[in-house]
């Protein structure tokens, strides 16, 4: 049994039954080491060394050498014990989190009335429903060059460009190795200062052009290209200012215009702008909103609004209220996990009145730290924490102890309907009961602390328990050690023993030849006689 004090108080039967097994074991080898003594003395046979050395040797060590095996094996169950109970309270923690912090309080849903309007609630959020009316979806500006010929398409010129959008820019030399519109659509796409677009090349009936296009929604995404042409067989046509939109209140328009800026007249190619940039517009119970993305966070606190073009000219109502189900499933989690940690704790401690082997017990029978987990954990769950309207409890949303004497004695019991009930129509009573300063979940999660976190109390038992198994380790290690020094010394002693028995028979044979013995007369009395 461990040697660890003041933790568990495990049966004894195994070592004992260890024991004598050992003793039995010993004492059948030392009447065969004693069988070949006898023959070896009184007969013509010589000992049986190694049955001997090894009957004595094992009569030496038997005992004590199933005792460290006995105690190897609790100590080993014990640490496993303790790593079990370790992972069952950490995942009961992950379990207790929606519970403390405050997630609970935070479970709402957002749900739009029409197509086109979704929203997600998170931290902060109230319940309340609200008017939504948009009037334009936020869009990334793309812009179309005139046509050019083929001729012009492979040799525009020499010169720069400077390329931006919203406040970054890049600056592309464009030389005779890449003056085509594929050259310089491919030198956007490639460089590392691009400031937010892409560029590609369309070929339509009327010859080719340079489409490009913001990779980034709103109105002051806008693309400028500014062209210094050194020489110019069509690379001045390619330049282009955006304006921003000034689409700030509900109802304006908020969308870019441009100007193609080229300056030689033999190129007169003029930029359409096939999508302007532009802001997501809409109200929200009358007040006017402008968002640079279709996913605006800032309007109504903690909630999320994603528009799509769907909604454009609609009026929707958005509804945010707590989501009853994902409550219920994070507190019925938490149940499932309590549950895990005191059906871990039962087993581990379980005992069979009248049991003939330890295998019918627990590995922490007895033990001092689980107790005190036990207690711990029985005493909060059945405790209450005050309320609005008085103390709340979790009796008082459908879930009780089991106290039956069954084996699922101590676990929780949800009554659904009763939690349901709970949940949907006194949400403020369930809010109390696992509030973020001294809700259930806050005790639950702080006491577990106490026991479970690093260098706690089962961090200690198990150091504890290691160190002695360490200890028993050192231990069979230096009775192998004797072990092999008896082995050693007897082998060398019977030996010797054999060796002189050997000799001795072999003199008393000549002797008896010679003087005769019970059943000879010897060959001197023969001698004599004949004479």
């Amino acid at each position: 049994m461990s040697s660890v004090t003041g933790t568990s108080s495990t049966p004894p039967e195994s070592a004992a039954q260890a024991a004598a097994a050992a003793a039995a074991a010993a004492q059948s080898a030392l009447q065969e080491a004693g069988q070949s003594l006898i023959s070896g003395v009184t007969g013509d046979t010589t000992l049986d060394t190694s049955t001997i050395v090894s009957a004595l040797v094992t009569s030496k060590v038997a005992a004590q050498s199933a005792a460290l095996q006995d105690e190897s094996a609790t100590d080993t169950a014990e640490i496993s014990s303790y790593g079990q109970l370790q992972a069952a309270l950490s995942q009961l923690q992950v379990g207790l989190a929606p519970l403390f912090n405050g997630q609970l309080q935070a479970t709402f849903t957002a749900t739009a009335s029409g197509n086109g309007l979704s929203a997600t609630a998170g931290a902060g959020v109230t319940a309340g429903t609200y008017s939504v009316d948009v009037t334009q979806i936020a869009q990334a500006q793309s812009l179309t060059s005139g046509a050019f010929s083929s001729s012009e398409a492979n040799s525009l010129g020499t010169g720069t460009m400077t390329i931006s959008v919203g406040g970054k820019s890049m600056s592309l030399n464009v030389t005779s190795s890449n003056n085509s519109l594929t050259g310089i659509a491919a030198a956007i796409n490639s460089s590392s200062s691009n400031p937010g677009l892409t560029a590609q090349v369309v070929n339509g009936s009327d010859g080719a052009h340079l489409v490009l296009q913001a990779t980034g929604t709103g109105q002051t995404n806008t693309i400028n290209v500014v062209v210094n042409a050194t020489t110019d067989t069509g690379l001045s046509a390619l330049g282009v200012t955006s304006t921003a939109g000034a689409g700030t209140t509900a109802g304006a328009i908020g969308a870019s215009t441009i100007t193609s800026t080229g300056t030689n007249s033999s190129y007169p190619n003029t930029w359409t702008q096939g999508a302007a940039a532009q802001n997501a517009q809409f109200t929200l119970n009358g007040t006017p909103v402008s968002s640079a993305t279709n996913s605006d966070s800032t309007a109504l606190t903690g909630v999320t609004l994603n528009i799509a073009s769907a909604a454009v000219g609609t009026t929707q109502t958005l509804t945010v209220a707590s989501d009853p189900t994902t409550i219920e499933s994070d507190i019925t989690n938490f149940v499932s996990d309590y549950n895990a940690v005191v059906s871990l704790m039962a087993a581990q401690t379980s005992f069979t009145a009248g049991a003939t082997s330890s295998s019918s017990s627990g590995p922490l029978l007895g033990d001092s730290a689980l107790t005190a987990v036990q207690n711990m954990l029985g005493n909060l769950v059945s405790s209450g924490v005050p309320g609005p309207n008085g103390t709340v409890s979790l009796a008082s949303i459908g879930i009780t102890l089991v106290s039956d004497g069954s084996s699922d004695s101590g676990t929780l019991s949800v009554n659904t309907a009763t939690l349901d009930n709970a949940v949907q129509n006194n949400p403020t009573q369930v809010a109390a009961l696992f509030n973020m300063t001294n809700g259930l979940g806050q005790q639950l999660n702080a006491a577990v602390n106490t026991f479970s976190e690093s260098g706690g109390v089962l961090d200690q038992r198990t150091a504890q328990y290691t160190a002695d198994l360490q200890s028993v380790k050192t231990q069979a290690t230096a009775l192998t050690a004797y072990e092999a020094q008896l082995t050693s010394q007897y082998t060398n002693e019977f030996t010797a023993l054999n060796s002189l028995m050997a000799s001795t028979n072999s003199d008393s044979k000549y002797l008896t030849a010679l003087f005769g013995g019970t059943n000879s007369a010897g060959a001197l009395a023969t001698g004599a006689s004949s004479s």
